[in-house]
């Protein structure tokens, strides 16, 4: 792993700056886009391989949101030598495993994101492993940037770099005052977008 992940992600252009609604709907000035760094191929399987081996345990699967977590969910399932999984948002909103994806009772998950602000998709996969009768035994992901939000997981936690990145709620946020722009990249909609 390379000693200066941050340098990775402003080096491939995956660190932004500007003003930015985050998938959570808070606003912030600075952005992980973590698809750019997982778009090299190399580099995807490198911070997959630290991931898995920051996992207390071998789980039976990896389980990752998507749309983020799918390619790093991935890597750490190939790393861990286990089948990898992704949940996606039903019309409702809610997440769900579809395309025939199924977890039996009794089966070990490690939950698997990109970046964890507000820990809401960890904890949404999280419900879905436990709906099924499974157990999530980790959660990982490549960015920790929540402030502390990651403890209350209900998981042992581990990232590869913590980021302590401001955010606002829109009513908070400066950069609105100062009617900078808003650019929505995430995966997620949030409230009040726009696109």
């Amino acid at each position: 792993m390379s000693p200066d992940l941050e340098k990775v992600f402003k080096d491939t252009g995956a660190l932004l700056e500007g003003h930015f609604q985050l998938s959570s709907g808070l606003h912030g000035d600075r952005y992980m886009q973590c698809a750019l760094v997982l778009s090299y191929p190399d580099a995807a399987q490198e911070l997959g391989r630290a991931l898995a081996a920051r996992c207390p345990e071998k789980p039976s699967v990896v389980i990752s949101p998507a749309l983020g977590g799918v390619v790093i969910g991935q890597e750490v399932a190939r790393a861990l030598g286990c089948r990898a999984l992704f949940t996606e948002r039903d019309k409702g909103g809610a997440m769900v495993l579809r395309r025939g994806f199924a977890l039996s009772p009794g089966q070990t998950a490690a939950v698997v994101e990109d970046v964890v602000t507000t820990g809401k998709s960890t904890r949404e996969v999280m419900d879905v492993v436990k709906a099924a009768g499974a157990k999530a035994v980790a959660a990982l992901a490549v960015v920790d940037r929540s402030a502390g939000a990651s403890a209350g997981l209900g998981a042992p936690f581990a990232s590869l770099l913590k980021m302590d990145l401001k955010t606002w709620t829109a009513e908070e946020c400066p950069l609105c005052r100062e009617k900078k722009p808003l650019v929505k990249p995430g995966s997620r909609p949030g409230p009040g977008a726009k696109t």
